[in-house]
């Protein structure tokens, strides 16, 4: 089955900015066909992580917020907490995070609801049954909500391959416990060639299972999580992701995780294919795109638009002063994978493939232009 992916382009005129350009792409697209009247309409998105300026702007949320609640929807922005130790690991501090980079109810025009509760433990535990997950841990503001709005930054990431819909609803969606689940397979190493025993790992551990002693870092394995937070926080590359199968079974995991929040409710995503950095907006900074700005896209499909945004990415030659050049100075790279070069070890077909086989929607297309 073929999908409609819509989009627009980034340029402008008096009278035509991106932001009239958005809510028309919204109209074309068919959200209209959602009925909003008085419901609980989670607008999910990424905040970002403080010192990170590659986060959707707010104004954007705005631009949705506003129309849907035209249409008769009572609208929230939302995020779960992360996994891993930082400034969003809790819903005070998450909100202070949200607030600071624009995310609050006088900028977007409607509340911000952190959806698994002060400390990550507010979820429903919806029933799957599937390949990867027996159940889903969803926070209980998405979970509760009638409609999901995705609103996605597509980027790089250092696990997926990249970051759009699927990752946005299927990491982003899930409980502290959820995200437990989902990083399980990959635990880290400690290369010990690379130790200078900063202890900035051990301070950072959320479950005290890196300890260094005769200044190299260990971890305990009985404690560990998998969370990956020494890997954030580890400026010298000792701490570093054990993959094997790692990238598939968590791209799997996800996308059944997306599928239990989309599931028996109306769902729309909009995908923002610009800034289009290597790593995740959970990094504390954001490093050169790797292409130039592309433009925005929406569909009801959330396979589809992923799966139409990689394509737009691959056909786009890389930026020159971008990490895909460090390793490749003398190509442009158009038509090439931009996310298996920036990861080799990454393998994001594994999810959206997956997708497809548990019915969340379809690799195949039909993009058009508005």
């Amino acid at each position: 089955m073929v999908s409609k992916v819509w989009i627009t382009d980034l340029r402008t005129r008096s009278g035509n900015n991106l932001l009239n350009k958005l809510e028309r792409l919204l109209v074309r697209a068919g959200i209209d066909q959602i009925d909003f009247d008085n419901k609980l309409t989670a607008i999910k998105i990424h905040f970002g992580e403080p010192g990170n300026l590659a986060y959707l702007r707010p104004n954007f949320s705005a631009t949705v917020a506003k129309y849907v609640k035209k249409k008769g929807a009572i609208p929230f922005l939302t995020d779960a907490n992360t996994l891993y130790h930082g400034r969003r690991s809790n819903a005070p501090s998450h909100l202070e995070a949200a607030f600071e980079n624009g995310y609050n109810p006088l900028a977007t025009g409607c509340p911000v609801v952190i959806a698994d509760g002060i400390k990550g433990t507010e979820y429903r535990e919806i029933s799957l049954n599937m390949e990867c997950c027996e159940s889903a841990k969803i926070g209980s503001a998405i979970a509760d909500a009638d409609i999901v709005i995705s609103m996605n930054h597509f980027k790089g990431h250092d696990m997926t391959g990249f970051g759009g819909a699927l990752k946005n609803l299927g990491m982003g969606c899930a409980s502290v416990g959820g995200k437990l689940f989902l990083h399980s397979v990959s635990s880290p190493k400690i290369y010990l060639d690379n130790c200078t025993g900063c202890r900035v790992c051990e301070k950072f551990c959320s479950q005290d299972a890196i300890h260094v002693t005769n200044k190299k870092a260990a971890i305990d394995y009985d404690k560990c999580i998998g969370c990956g937070q020494c890997v954030a926080v580890c400026q010298y590359d000792a701490a570093q992701v054990v993959w094997d199968n790692a990238s598939e079974l968590v791209c799997k995991r996800i996308a059944e995780y997306t599928y239990a929040v989309v599931r028996d409710k109306p769902a729309f995503h909009i995908n923002f294919v610009l800034d289009i950095s290597p790593n995740c907006d959970c990094w504390d900074f954001n490093d050169y795109p790797m292409v130039s700005n592309i433009g925005i896209a929406a569909s009801f499909d959330p396979v589809a638009i992923d799966q139409a945004c990689v394509d737009l990415v691959k056909a786009a030659p890389a930026l020159p002063a971008s990490k895909l050049c460090d390793d490749y100075p003398e190509q442009d790279l158009a038509g090439e994978d931009k996310f298996k070069h920036a990861f080799p070890n990454t393998d994001w077909e594994a999810g959206l493939e997956h997708g497809v086989k548990i019915g969340l929607g379809s690799r195949e297309y039909e993009l058009i232009r508005v």
